[in-house]
């Protein structure tokens, strides 16, 4: 058996969705709940690493957005513009045999009439899906920055974010090391060695070691950023007892900062215009 035929199927994945979603207090962001389907479902780390195609998303990732989607359709969940998920209370009453039955309601809801043009079954996708389009547009030009820019723009998102001095080694970086930074938090300062790294990939456990190894006896403090994403195991190496802890930024965090930051992101509120009758008959009254 391939690989890829590993991979479960969308539908497979609504509802450990929904079991992740209760377990993790009601709601989750799309790591978080990524990351406890993975393990309800006993999904092999190489099988959660498979990339989709050419972008930025792995193929797990990918099937899980559909089945975000299709529960999302029949009221069993929804989620913030900050991309955090919420099971409902519709969910929550929602049976496994019932979650079974949910493709076969959406694709009823999806032939009903529509008043504008049709729309392609991908379409509809990236519709239910508005967050995850800017953020796969942002990651593809973040991974084909040039190394030495991409290092000038994790020191403009530290400098942003707080830290008071950031220095790039650029290539003169050792031992994984591609800066360092100050964080000065009230009265105290703590000084930061950073790595970034554009990956289309997982970064795995021993990236995280080598990076860990680089900081001994210099400094506690590590963050790695990347475009891609951590491994399972290069999550559990960064929390390991007994080691300097590492703080971790992907991709999708990554997007996030420069949001926030107004970085390369532009957000723009759209103006909804309500007629108020009721002002208007207040002058036929005379009042």
């Amino acid at each position: 058996m391939s690989t890829n035929r590993k991979v479960p199927s969308f539908d497979e994945m609504m509802w450990p969705t929904l079991q992740a979603l209760k377990e993790t207090g009601g709601s989750a962001s799309n790591q978080e709940l990524l990351t406890r389907v993975a393990q309800l479902m006993a999904i092999p780390e190489e099988v959660q690493n498979l990339p989709h195609g050419d972008g930025p998303r792995t193929e797990v990732d990918y099937r899980m957005l559909w089945a975000r989607t299709y529960l999302r359709k029949v009221g069993a969940i929804q989620n913030s513009e900050r991309g955090v998920w919420s099971i409902t209370p519709a969910g929550s009453a929602l049976t496994e045999a019932e979650v079974k039955k949910i493709v076969a309601q959406v694709r009823v809801i999806d032939r009903k009439p529509r008043t504008g043009p049709e729309q392609s079954t991908t379409e509809r996708l990236e519709e239910d899906q508005p967050a995850q389009r800017w953020q796969d547009e942002l990651l593809a030009i973040l991974q084909n920055m040039a190394p030495d820019a991409f290092e000038r723009l994790a020191q403009r998102i530290l400098r942003e974010s707080g830290f008071i001095k950031v220095v790039v080694k650029g290539k003169s970086g050792d031992g994984g090391i591609d800066g360092i930074g100050v964080l000065r938090v009230n009265l105290l300062s703590f000084q930061v060695f950073f790595q970034c790294k554009r990956y289309k990939d997982s970064v795995s456990a021993g990236a995280i070691r080598d990076f860990r190894g680089a900081m001994v006896g210099r400094t506690d403090k590590g963050l790695f950023i990347t475009t891609g994403r951590f491994t399972p195991d290069a999550k559990r190496e960064a929390t390991r007892d007994g080691a300097p802890q590492i703080e971790l930024i992907d991709g999708e965090q990554t997007c996030e900062l420069l949001k926030d930051l107004k970085l390369g992101i532009k957000t723009e509120m759209v103006e909804h215009v309500s007629v108020v009758p009721e002002v208007f008959r207040e002058f036929e009254s005379g009042g």
